[in-house]
């Protein structure tokens, strides 16, 4: 699990992260602020991908020790060594991951996802260290990462399930986002219009949540301010009150003095 979850956050972010920016992206306008942070194209990846991996994922899980005549690892022992059917598993998962990648590169529908690819050799360096440390794991991890060796049909079969997401990729690029209506509403919400029709039939009598907010903190501003003005008031009769007191001290010591000399 840390292996897999350093190659799709640490690493995929870092390798991403570096990449150069393009004239096309310079070039393009910036988006509004009342947009999404995910955009359809973005959106129709997403959930492409994830439809892909799950259905490859769910058939080696239930029918791969059938296609690989290999023995399944669902009904081993608890303490049994580490199956080649989990192995298997496990390796097109990571190389999905790994393929996956490139296509992240692009994200507003391009169809050259390795456009620049080599410019890039942060890029490159993580994408070709973690195929070889995943090449290490398999091979030489055993038990410590529940793996065992795997030969070379396995091995192809798992990059080429991997490198399926590569052309699956092409295959939903090619599918125009105005045929996904129902991403619309994932990705955006309500119009204003309606919003603003469903706030008049509520009734007029109700409050904007963003108003009701101002009208608290213009409430809470004056009372703030009547809190400092009465203190102030105490504070400033307190004041008068020592000083008078001080004061008929002062006259009365005096009028003693005066009266004594008399």
């Amino acid at each position: 699990m840390l292996w897999v979850n350093l190659i799709m956050d640490t690493f995929a972010s870092l390798a991403l992260a570096t990449e150069k920016p393009t004239e096309s992206l310079l070039l393009r306008k910036p988006y509004g602020r009342n947009k999404p942070l995910i955009s359809h194209t973005m959106m129709k990846n997403i959930l492409g991908q994830a439809f892909y991996q799950l259905v490859v994922i769910f058939t080696l899980v239930f029918t791969g020790e059938k296609l690989f005549d290999i023995d399944s690892g669902r009904n081993a022992p608890l303490h049994s060594p580490p199956s080649k059917h989990y192995t298997i598993v496990f390796n097109t998962f990571v190389l999905m991951q790994l393929c996956n990648e490139i296509n992240a590169r692009k994200v507003h529908g391009e169809r050259n996802v390795f456009e620049g690819v080599f410019s890039n050799a942060i890029f490159c360096a993580i994408t070709d260290g973690t195929l070889l440390v995943q090449l290490v794991i398999v091979e030489v991890g055993g038990k410590p990462f529940s793996c065992t060796e795997l030969t070379v049909e396995q091995w192809l079969w798992s990059l080429f399930l991997g490198i399926g997401t590569l052309l699956w990729g092409q295959l939903i690029t090619t599918i125009p986002n105005s045929y996904l209506k129902f991403l619309t509403e994932l990705g955006h919400g309500r119009p204003k219009e309606e919003i603003l029709e469903a706030e008049l039939a509520e009734g007029a009598g109700e409050i904007d949540h963003a108003e009701r907010e101002l009208h608290r903190g213009q409430i809470l501003w004056f009372r703030g301010i009547n809190r400092i003005r009465a203190q102030s008031r105490v504070d400033g009769e307190c004041i008068s009150y020592f000083l008078l007191r001080g004061l008929r001290k002062t006259t009365n010591t005096k009028f003693s003095s005066q009266l004594k000399k008399i």
